[in-house]
């Protein structure tokens, strides 16, 4: 938003309140925005959103973690009915999977969303993980959840984080659910060989810098036209190019990831679009493969792009999200 993007419908009001907080590097300013545009992105045209689903509670926080970094989570839990299975890290499809049965908790990773850092930036993504094994950590081990079955869900670099939180608690999930996952970035995504090397170079003096170059993400990540435009109502997303340090985390992290999927070992669903450009299909299909769980499915939608929750048409987003559900139940009963 630091390009002062202007919002095609939205009041005069809310575009000087966009305007005047255009720099979004710190929380402070993008709690601001997400304040002013709570209403508006409730209520935009996307069929998950438009769902009705009574008997839901809602609950967000700020909690301040071990490195002392202000945290905002939330969480969505059905009021009347028990509780199935925690299923921590679930943008977007939450009230749905709460509306099933399912304690829903998420947070926002350090420098992203409303909590605590430099907007978009990653100096090391084991910390980014080390603050979400601590963060769900203790929603697993209260009073109230700590019997129940509990599953990690990851879309795109979120589906990184997951593998890592995995592989670093073998043990401590009783399945993951990976959507798009960012295991390895499609080679259309990175520059070619030798601006990488140029740009892994100026990162060691200037990490922070903007500098990697970019196409238009919700192009290549949104099938449907319609819902493309609404990507813009993402206000308090990441929108300028990667900073140079980002970028060097999350190509080390997905060579990381792809020479140890053998070592995962949970169960595992796996849904991605095979039209996907932004993060490589056929490395889903090398984790099916590799991974040494037992129980493992993989999942391809045939033309669907990247975001397969966001993006595509209503008969898919439903048809994904059918997948997911049918998963879980059949994983939280055993």
């Amino acid at each position: 938003m630091g390009k002062g993007i202007r919002i095609e419908g939205i009041t005069n009001e809310l575009q000087r309140i966009l305007d005047a907080n255009k720099n979004m590097d710190y929380a402070p300013a993008r709690r601001c925005v997400r304040v002013a545009f709570k209403d508006v992105q409730l209520g935009i045209d996307h069929c998950l959103f438009k769902m009705s689903y009574d008997g839901l509670k809602m609950e967000e926080s700020f909690e301040k973690n071990s490195r002392g970094l202000e945290i905002f989570s939330k969480c969505w839990l059905p009021k009347t009915s028990s509780i199935k299975a925690v299923v921590c890290f679930c943008h977007g499809i939450a009230k749905k999977l709460a509306s099933c049965g399912y304690g829903v908790f998420a947070m926002d990773y350090p420098g992203f969303g409303l909590s605590d850092g430099l907007h978009g930036y990653i100096r090391k993504f084991d910390m980014i993980v080390d603050d979400v094994i601590e963060h769900f950590s203790k929603v697993k081990e209260s009073q109230e959840y700590k019997s129940l079955p509990s599953f990690l869900f990851g879309q795109s670099m979120g589906g990184a984080v997951a593998l890592k939180v995995h592989l670093k608690q073998p043990n401590a999930w009783d399945g993951a659910i990976l959507l798009a996952p960012m295991c390895k970035i499609a080679d259309d995504m990175v520059p070619p060989w030798l601006v990488t090397q140029l740009l892994l170079g100026i990162a060691k003096f200037v990490p922070k810098a903007k500098l990697v170059p970019q196409n238009n993400l919700a192009e290549k990540a949104f099938r449907d036209l319609r819902k493309r435009k609404l990507a813009a109502y993402n206000v308090i997303a990441y929108h300028d190019n990667p900073r140079l340090r980002t970028a060097v985390e999350l190509l080390n992290t997905t060579q990381e990831i792809e020479d140890r999927l053998e070592e995962v070992s949970l169960p595992l669903l796996i849904l991605h679009g095979e039209a996907d450009c932004i993060t490589d299909p056929s490395v889903s299909k090398a984790l099916y493969e590799k991974a040494s769980s037992s129980d493992k499915k993989l999942l391809l939608y045939k033309d669907a792009y990247h975001s397969l929750l966001e993006g595509e048409t209503d008969e898919m987003i439903f048809r994904v999200l059918g997948d997911i559900i049918s998963w879980l139940d059949e994983h939280s009963t055993q």
